[in-house]
């Protein structure tokens, strides 16, 4: 089990990015949260087997159809174990 942090900066907001990460992390039964940030990009962790990770990994690097992403920051982590499921915050 790991966690993956991404930053995902480019047209990611108001295009359903996070309805479309969240209905991806949980067809991939992952854990964890999204959310947009003030600055425009928007914030995901994940927790689950990096296998899986890696694939969301790949979802974020695109996103939706009428998403633009421009770079994605990633940081590897031990997991903490502290979300039950996945889901969209605020």
């Amino acid at each position: 089990m790991r966690r993956l942090e991404m930053r995902i900066h480019g047209r990611v907001q108001g295009v359903f990015f996070r309805a479309e990460t969240r209905r991806a992390a949980r067809a991939f039964g992952v854990v964890g949260m999204v959310r947009n940030e003030p600055n425009g990009a928007v914030h995901v962790i994940a927790e689950g087997p990096e296998s899986v990770l890696r694939q969301l990994k790949t979802f974020c690097h695109k996103g939706p159809p009428s998403a633009i992403v421009h770079d994605v920051e990633e940081s590897w982590q031990k997991p903490t174990g502290s979300f039950h499921e996945f889901e969209i915050t605020y």
